[in-house]
């Protein structure tokens, strides 16, 4: 695979980059309008989507990226150019998440991007950034609200570890809790497992969620905890 890629000079001149996401195993493979086309490469504004959201790369893909990639698969209005994350400090943990942009056409572009995140579940504090002659943008998005349930992975008897299935709670979370919210993510940390569930009210998914929490023998000795609906540390 071959990327060609052009950054910005000393004297910070705008260029232009040239990039392919080839996607992930057997999805389809997305070429941006320079490859099929001879019309000039146009001026792209770098915008970045950054997510309050604790979901894996793969995860964010799925969840975020393919939908913006599909909605902007014509290339007119803007590309997706990239992904990354960003950890708590001091783990392994992820506290927030960013998809890279670039943006031909802002007018239509910014609400676009940010209402298919938002469709796609994106939490309170989440916000698109971009700079224009020197003076930053920053447009909040998001309408979710998050919890996090923290299984114990040490402490339960041996016949719990081996008798039951974290997947088995996702599909319920997600039965549970349908039409209100859902799984997005899980951390795995050494001691715990985290499972993050964003939805429209947290007190509405706790009562939903009681009964499970209470009667599966995964969920013994679990934590649950409100995620933050802002980005504590940067971004």
């Amino acid at each position: 695979m071959a990327e060609q890629s052009v950054g910005r000079g000393a004297a910070d001149r705008v260029v232009f980059e040239v990039k392919v996401d080839w996607g992930r195993p057997g999805q389809r493979r997305r070429y941006p309008t320079e490859f099929l086309s001879r019309e000039p490469l146009r001026m792209a504004v770098a915008a970045f989507a950054t997510l309050n959201a604790r979901v894996q790369p793969l995860d964010r893909g799925d969840r975020y990226e393919d939908p913006l990639l599909d909605a902007l698969e014509s290339g007119v209005i803007a590309n997706v150019a990239g992904g990354g994350s960003q950890l708590l400090p001091g783990g392994n943990e992820i506290e927030f998440c960013c998809i890279d942009l670039d943006i031909f056409d802002l007018k239509r572009g910014v609400p676009l991007i940010t209402s298919i995140l938002e469709r796609a579940g994106a939490p309170k504090g989440s916000y698109l950034s971009y700079t224009i002659d020197d003076e930053p943008h920053r447009i909040p998005f998001g309408q979710t609200y998050g919890i996090a349930i923290y299984l114990n992975g040490t402490d339960l008897p041996d016949t719990v570890y081996k008798e039951c299935d974290v997947n088995y709670m996702i599909a319920e979370i997600d039965r549970v809790l349908d039409g209100v919210g859902s799984y997005q993510s899980y951390w795995q940390g050494p001691t715990e497992t985290g499972l993050y569930v964003y939805g429209s009210s947290r007190d509405v998914m706790r009562r939903l969620l009681a009964d499970l929490l209470e009667t599966y023998p995964l969920c013994k000795r679990a934590r649950v905890v409100d995620l933050p609906d802002n980005i504590e540390n940067g971004g």
